[in-house]
């Protein structure tokens, strides 16, 4: 079984194809690969800009399904499916994707399959790791910041969300603070390195606190705050290591906030398998921090490769594996949605 996934959600857009055994179960291979990042046209903004984003994808998509083709050794005839995020996302992007996906699909009388964004990134594991269903999965990126219980694609349950920001955004919005560019986590932890996270004594929101919601918006401010407090543009020489230090600080309070939310989650809903997954399990330190707690709880810690936890055409390609095989497909009407809740039982966070 073979499926095109195309990833247009923000600002990557990717194209893969991934073959797998028509049979349920984990384990499939990625044919071909292909992502063009957007960084230098959003990198002067300080952040992504959707119109940007959504022309950037217009211009780049047909090339990049050419090109994932070819690197595969394949035809569109040579497919069982074409799947594409169909939200949630910048609904522009999403738009781009969603329309390249129904044409090739109508083009060659494939089953066409829109993808939620989310459940690419939850399902992703499955494609490199043997994991069974259900487990316990920590998702974290720029726009999202959930735990939930995974039973299955499309079946999922939500033990708690942020109830303001999610921890990715704040990452990006600590390293603009400090000058450090866009994206700011990659930027964040570089400089995170060899600085003192004992320093600076940041809040832990929600910390110790029942349940498994988050909240980041008082963390993201004593950041703020504690710049402006040092001047970091004007510090004396003697003091050159506050950016380091400020950022290892930051990173250790993210840290002890992902692993307290998370050992709330292992006791409400036990789970041998912790999944970690989104743009922010490709951080090394709160892998590490995750992995120790894992383990605290007899469970053990798994995530995706690097490569596989920022946005890509990958794990749409597999989540369109994983719902071909229960027979499930979309129609050509399908309409991208902006908002994509994965758990829809769960309460709105407004």
């Amino acid at each position: 079984m073979r499926v095109l996934g195309i990833e247009t959600s923000c600002d990557e857009t990717a194209v893969a194809i991934v073959e797998a055994p028509a049979g349920s179960g984990p384990g499939g291979s990625i044919l071909a690969n292909v992502v063009y990042s957007q960084l230098t046209e959003h990198r002067r903004f300080g952040g992504v800009v959707p119109e940007i984003a959504a022309r950037a994808h217009l211009e780049r998509i047909d090339g990049l399904v050419t090109d994932a083709l070819t690197e595969a050794g394949l035809g569109l005839a040579d497919l069982d499916g074409i799947a594409a995020t169909g939200g949630p996302g910048l609904i522009g992007g999403v738009l781009v994707g969603v329309m390249t996906a129904k044409a090739l699909a109508f083009a060659h009388d494939k089953p066409f399959l829109a993808i939620n964004h989310l459940e690419g990134h939850a399902l992703s594991v499955r494609l490199t790791a043997q994991v069974d269903f259900p487990y316990l999965l920590l998702l974290v990126s720029g726009g999202h910041c959930q735990l939930l219980t995974v039973h299955g694609p499309g079946l999922f349950t939500r033990l708690g969300t942020t109830i303001d920001d999610a921890v990715g955004e704040c990452f990006d919005k600590t390293a603009k603070l400090l000058g450090l560019g866009f994206p700011g986590g990659p930027a964040v932890e570089a400089a995170a390195k060899g600085g003192d996270p004992q320093r600076f004594a940041l809040p832990r929101p929600m910390w110790r606190k029942p349940g498994c919601d988050f909240s980041f918006s008082g963390l993201k401010t004593a950041v703020r705050q504690t710049i402006e407090k040092l001047a970091v543009e004007k510090l004396p020489a003697g003091d050159a290591g506050a950016v380091a230090d400020l950022c290892a600080s930051f990173q250790r309070t993210v840290g002890d906030v992902l692993a307290d939310r998370c050992a709330n989650a292992l006791s409400l809903a036990p789970s041998t398998t912790l999944v970690v997954a989104g743009g922010v399990a490709a951080n090394v330190y709160l892998r590490g921090r995750l992995e120790t707690l894992a383990a605290a709880y007899g469970a053990r810690l798994v995530a995706p490769p690097v490569k596989l936890c920022t946005d890509n055409g990958a794990m749409i390609a597999w989540a369109g594996i994983e719902r071909l095989r229960l027979g499930k497909t979309d129609g050509l009407d399908f309409r991208p949605r902006p908002r994509w809740p994965l758990d829809p039982s769960a309460a709105v966070r407004v």
